[in-house]
């Protein structure tokens, strides 16, 4: 272990030349350095974040809900028991396509509308009530607008926000300031709360995609602590913060049935997001940390491993710079955004269309109603012509 983690905390890879961990290790007195040890204190603190998340959606999330009249509101249909169709929805697939609803309607001795019925009525079983959703999104909106206003407050006041130089100029040996490493470490906490209550929250379509964001968010925020990048980091952090308590705003609206008050949120969540992720990511954060920290440090491995991460990052903000689009010019020409397509339950109406329409040979097929969808998706984002994508904008990979 002892010779893995030498290897692993090489000190060529992480640091500039001519400096190593013993440096770091031993500043004067009243001086603080970050060391990896302080990311520790970041688990106790997720799972008080998550004890706390527990308690605002009972007892804060659930009575406003009820004032705006949304209730939890059992399935309608259930699925009758059958253990043939329950094996393969558990351990095949959960939407099957005509080749399986074919066969199964011949070993039941079923029709195949019968057969497609049930797989329909199972799913709805899994899906959470709009009350679930909208407790959800208040927390989420509560604590982004929080850090948020916190993360503001603090780098109001400190250097780097209005001169970027300010990253680099001293680096490794920048002092750690208690506001400096309580933002941190909360938004560390925050998202290892999330990868635990991927496990107990209900289990949606984008589970895998969204565990690998939190993971990939935590080794990215982890890492910028290790080596001391935590200017840069407060950041990143704060631009990507920006726009995601609008984005839950605008889903709270949404399943409220407000549905103006959901568009404006919408759009101006559009707008925020492009300010944020297409101007000032890149004429602010790349222009520092590829340019400036190269004139003042020079570049060494972990350098070109960061950039390169932030690089691919703006990528996929221009990805889904281009899917939000679409859907604010959906809502401002149509006068409405589209649901959450990642947990509503199943209409029959949309059923019944899969189900009349035939393939090139005449047959009828007999679709999940997803399927009729134009939909384009990347990284958790769907774009469908009847339906909310689920975007998740808080993404730092």
């Amino acid at each position: 272990m002892a010779a893995l983690s030498a290897w692993f905390w090489n000190e060529r890879f992480w640091l500039p030349h001519n400096v190593t961990w013993a440096d770091l290790a031993d500043p004067a007195p009243g001086v603080e350095y970050p060391k990896a040890s302080h990311l520790l204190s970041a688990l106790p603190l997720a799972l008080g974040i998550f004890a706390v998340r527990i308690l605002f959606e009972r007892f804060i999330a659930r009575p406003c809900a009820f004032l705006l009249h949304i209730h939890a509101t059992s399935v309608h249909w259930r699925a009758t028991p059958n253990p043939v169709l329950e094996k393969v929805f558990t351990s095949i697939t959960k939407c099957p396509d005509w080749r399986h609803l074919d066969g199964l309607s011949k070993q039941l001795d079923w029709d195949v509308r019968k057969v497609q019925q049930w797989f329909r009525h199972r799913r709805n079983q899994d899906k959470p009530s709009v009350l679930t959703k909208f407790c959800e999104s208040m927390w989420r909106s509560t604590f982004y607008l929080c850090i948020f206003t916190y993360g503001i407050r603090f780098l109001w006041q400190c250097p780097w926000m209005w001169d970027t130089h300010h990253c680099w100029y001293n680096y490794p040996y920048q002092v750690l300031t208690p506001g400096l490493y309580h933002y941190y470490v909360t938004e560390l906490g925050f998202y290892w709360s999330l990868m635990f209550s991927q496990f107990t929250d209900i289990k949606r379509k984008d589970f895998p995609i969204m565990f690998i964001h939190h993971l990939a968010t935590v080794s990215l925020i982890s890492f910028s602590y290790a080596n001391n990048m935590l200017r840069v980091g407060s950041l990143v952090m704060c631009v990507h913060d920006a726009s995601d308590f609008i984005l839950e705003a605008a889903k709270l609206a949404n399943y409220a049935k407000y549905q103006r008050l959901c568009d404006f949120l919408f759009v101006l969540f559009a707008v925020v997001f492009f300010i944020t992720r297409l101007v000032i990511y890149p004429l602010r954060i790349l222009n520092t940390t590829l340019f400036e920290s190269w004139e003042i440090i020079g570049p060494y491995p972990s350098w070109w491993l960061f950039n390169s991460l932030l690089l691919v990052l703006q990528v996929l903000h221009v990805i889904w710079s281009y899917l939000i689009a679409g859907i604010a010019y959906k809502a401002l020409v149509r006068g409405k955004v589209s649901k959450d397509d990642r947990s509503d339950v199943e209409s029959s109406s949309e059923e019944e269309a899969d189900t009349n329409r035939t393939n090139d040979r005449g047959v009828k097929m007999a679709f999940s109603p997803k399927a009729e969808n134009d939909t384009n998706g990347t990284n958790g984002y769907a774009v469908t012509t009847k339906s909310w994508p689920q975007i998740r904008t808080s993404s730092r990979t």
